[in-house]
């Protein structure tokens, strides 16, 4: 989980990769300093309490540096959906750190939270954030049209979604 005492490194993190990371992630323009920052973490720490001690959303850490994260963006408690959110620094890509991340989160979200489905919503250009549902075995279930607003225009989302027999199964 993600503490207070974080918000410096993160923010680092968000800085060295902003221009990578623009391309998909249109949340960046509103990180402008480590304070920015330091919201989000303790929006975060105030969902932990609010999902009954849960956490919904995880720092990933790769030799001792804040890498990216990932985590549920949004849990449905009445229908069990955890909705997945995930980013990755630029300088950690390609070392199979994310693959790691979300097979734990998946894991997490079926075993711990008894989530029943778990959602990831891609733009459907962005080659690599959909390359990883597709390696888990998500199914591909359709497609949003103009769902985001990214930069200067909209991007179509592709939804992927796993059930928990699905994950039981393999």
């Amino acid at each position: 989980m993600f503490n207070e005492s974080d918000a410096e490194k993160f923010f680092t993190l968000i800085s060295r990769s902003r221009e990578y990371l623009k391309e998909w992630m249109a949340w960046l323009d509103n990180i402008k300093s480590v304070e920015d920052v330091s919201k989000n973490i303790q929006g975060r720490l105030e969902a932990f309490v609010e999902n009954g001690g849960h956490p919904k959303s995880f720092a990933i850490i790769y030799k001792g540096d804040i890498a990216g994260t990932i985590g549920f963006n949004e849990i449905h408690k009445k229908d069990r959906i955890g909705l997945v959110g995930y980013w990755l620094g630029e300088e950690f890509q390609g070392n199979g750190i994310m693959a790691k991340a979300l097979n734990t989160l998946i894991d997490y979200g079926f075993k711990e939270l008894k989530l029943n489905r778990v959602e990831i919503h891609v733009a459907v250009e962005n080659k690599k954030s959909r390359a990883l549902p597709e390696r888990f075995g998500f199914v591909e279930e359709g497609r949003f049209r103009q769902a985001e607003w990214l930069n200067d225009h909209y991007v179509d989302h592709i939804i992927y979604a796993l059930l928990a027999e699905e994950w039981r199964t393999k």
